[in-house]
């Protein structure tokens, strides 16, 4: 455990020395923040049911950069240390190779984490200023930030595997956004395709990242978006592995 917590910090250190993990945090807030001022603004014109925190997460300027940002969260974690040599390195120090998966893994999702406390200050500000609730209940924005947790967990276990399976940095960023984005407009599929069957719909709603965030915005928490975003997590991980021990024996 020990020498997972040293490594967990290392991958933490070289996030936070980076500039881009700064210009990410800055532009990511700016974007919210602007989402979060349309949200409130098209609600003050008009008569609606929706609260603040439906807003907030339901709308195309919240799915944006949302999808965006994960590739340039998890574009270097391997990728930058097969281009700098360093991979031999990490690679002959006495720690295993679960260890270096879950720590830059681990460290990528305190850094997910990071990006979106910010946010919490928005409802809170509101609140402050209007005397008016932003939810209904406490648990809209339980079930609102438990499945950011839960979608975030999967998309950076997506780009993890897409880092680990190229030297180059760029490569790696198109392939997990590649794959994010196939993912997402895969479910919305049946919005844009009105002929599909009832069938299909009840498949497609089953990883459809809109519907589980209009009812987690809710309140209403689905366990098989759960067990499906949990379990998709530990298996592209567990694939992270497999292709990093790959590389590895084969000299990356």
């Amino acid at each position: 455990m020990s020498k997972l917590l040293i490594q967990f910090r290392r991958e933490l250190a070289a996030y936070f020395r980076s500039p881009l993990a700064y210009v990410v945090l800055f532009c990511y807030l700016l974007l919210t923040g602007f989402n979060f001022h349309f949200g409130v603004s098209a609600l003050n014109m008009t008569v609606s049911r929706v609260t603040v925190v439906e807003a907030f997460f339901n709308t195309t300027l919240f799915w944006f950069p949302f999808v965006l940002v994960f590739p340039l969260i998890t574009m270097r974690l391997f990728s930058e240390e097969y281009k700098m040599g360093t991979m031999e390195t990490l690679m002959t120090a006495p720690v295993r190779d679960g260890q270096v998966v879950l720590a830059k893994y681990g460290a990528a999702l305190f850094f997910y984490i990071v990006l979106w406390c910010p946010s919490l200050l928005y409802f809170v500000v509101f609140q402050w200023q209007t005397q008016i609730g932003a939810a209904g209940a406490f648990g809209a924005y339980f079930g609102a930030y438990s499945l950011l947790l839960l979608m975030g967990m999967f998309y950076l276990s997506v780009g993890c595997l897409a880092s680990a399976a190229s030297r180059n940095q760029i490569v790696a960023a198109m392939l997990s956004f590649a794959a994010i984005s196939l993912m997402f407009f895969l479910s919305i599929a049946t919005f844009l395709l009105p002929s599909v069957g009832p069938e299909m719909r009840e498949v497609v709603r089953y990883f459809s990242a809109i519907d589980h965030m209009r009812e987690f915005s809710r309140g209403i928490f689905d366990s098989r978006a759960i067990v499906w975003y949990l379990s998709m997590t530990g298996f592209v991980l567990y694939l992270t592995l497999q292709v990093f021990q790959s590389r590895k024996w084969r000299g990356a």
